[in-house]
């Protein structure tokens, strides 16, 4: 079979009628005595075998016939419509080459405990299901960078090695920098933010790290962060751009992704409501709506994931809840000049209990304000001179937001549990595989 051009699954439909080669692993086999049926994959597709004792040499019969789960084999065959596959074709097989037969693969049809599915994640990944993720994943990485890169954004990458912190340092892990302290990064904004005074609008998309002690079906110890930084851009335009973003990469996925979406069993409608404007409550409203449904809060605290999910039932999209207490957000958020007691922020809640995707605000552009913000979080002006800097030779208005692209991905794919929505997760206690 190596004089034979090779294709793939998915191009299967341009060589209808023609005889095509490809490698695959088999995932399922069966006969009737007479018909052997082998289901087949590449990581591009997957597609039905037909063979036909009776059309085959015997040492073709023979060779499918020894082939077990996970078996790999390059495989010749007929493409032909057939209109009860997922596809649309199957394959009438004429040639089969066994590159190996693989003997007790250890994740069977049955089930398995998540446990043993994550200690064999480098074998669970195989799966349909987590193929769907993945594909997912990838396309919404796609309409990250298609959505800012077609409005004007640069790409710049923020250092993972990091001397301080944006938000304290107690949830980060801590390094030795050959004589020094460093810390593996929680979020590029300090830093894109100077980006931001350079090229006007900017964006980062790299990995993050949080040192949480948090067993939650929302926490990753590693994840992906997608984080814009806007000069000349004030708090009302910051939401417009969240709701066009996440509106953008929804509809990608809609456009491009059935096919995984339906594997998952998602509910599209839901996906399809998600257009802007979305809906916006202040904290102070949040507040009260929880006390009208029994979940009374002090003016001051934050939210956790039971109130999110409560307030975010009430709307049939994303929403931002808006205008949190300055003590309860980062030091770097502009106060609401009417209401210095609250800042120009927002988080932004996925809909059917996936709490925030996304957490943004105006920063903070007055020098003075700034170094008293220093001074009230104890934050070392030396660690932070590079920073002061931004204010001191030519200070803007500027806003930014962070998405997290793992949360992201549990919501569109309508996940339980964000350590499916990445290929190898790093939890409280999984660093294997």
């Amino acid at each position: 079979m190596e004089n034979k051009q090779k294709i793939v699954i998915a191009e299967v439909g341009r060589h209808l009628g023609e005889s095509v080669t490809f490698g695959c692993w088999l995932t399922r086999r069966r006969s009737s005595g007479k018909i052997q049926f082998l289901q087949l994959r590449d990581g591009t597709g997957y597609i039905q075998g037909v063979l036909v004792k009776e059309e085959v040499p015997e040492q073709v019969w023979e060779e499918a016939s020894r082939l077990t789960q996970e078996s790999s084999l390059y495989i010749t065959g007929v493409v032909r419509e057939d209109p009860r596959s997922p596809s649309g074709f199957e394959l009438s097989v004429t040639g089969v080459e066994v590159i190996q037969v693989t003997q007790d693969y250890p994740i069977t049809p049955k089930e398995h405990g998540v446990d043993f599915l994550m200690d064999n994640r480098h074998l669970w990944l195989r799966a349909p299901r987590q193929r769907a993720i993945l594909k997912i994943r990838a396309q919404i990485i796609s309409a990250v960078q298609s959505f800012f890169d077609e409005r004007g954004f640069t790409l710049v990458d923020p250092p993972i090695l990091t001397p301080s912190s944006a938000e304290g340092t107690t949830e980060l892990f801590h390094i030795k920098y050959f004589d020094e302290d460093a810390y593996l990064t929680q979020s590029g904004q300090l830093y894109m933010e100077a980006a931001a005074m350079a090229l006007g609008k900017v964006y980062s998309f790299g990995p993050t790290f949080r040192a949480e002690k948090s067993k939650t079906r929302r926490h990753l110890i590693e994840f992906w962060m997608i984080e814009p930084e806007m000069a000349f851009v004030d708090h009302e335009e910051n939401l417009r751009v969240q709701e066009q973003f996440v509106s953008h990469v929804v509809g990608e996925v809609l456009k491009n992704c059935r096919p995984e979406l339906e594997t998952l069993g998602r509910d599209i409608a839901a996906l399809e409501r998600v257009k802007p404007p979305f809906p916006r409550i202040t904290y102070d409203q949040a507040i009260d709506m929880l006390k009208e449904l029994g979940m009374e809060l002090p003016w001051g605290e934050d939210f956790g994931a039971p109130h999110e999910t409560a307030l975010a039932e009430k709307f049939d999209r994303p929403m931002f809840i808006t205008h949190y207490p300055t003590g309860i957000k980062a030091f770097y958020m502009k106060p609401d000049p009417n209401r210095p007691e609250v800042v120009l922020c927002a988080d932004m809640i996925a809909p059917e209990g996936y709490g925030e995707i996304i957490g943004g605000s105006q920063r903070i552009d007055d020098p003075e304000l700034m170094e008293q913000r220093f001074k009230e979080h104890d934050l070392s002006s030396e660690a932070y001179q590079w920073y002061m800097d931004l204010r001191r030779y030519g200070t803007v208005p500027h806003s930014g937001f962070g998405l997290g692209l793992e949360r992201t991905v549990a919501w569109i794919c309508g996940l339980d549990h964000v350590r499916e929505t990445i290929p190898f997760p790093r939890m409280l206690y999984r660093l294997y595989p």
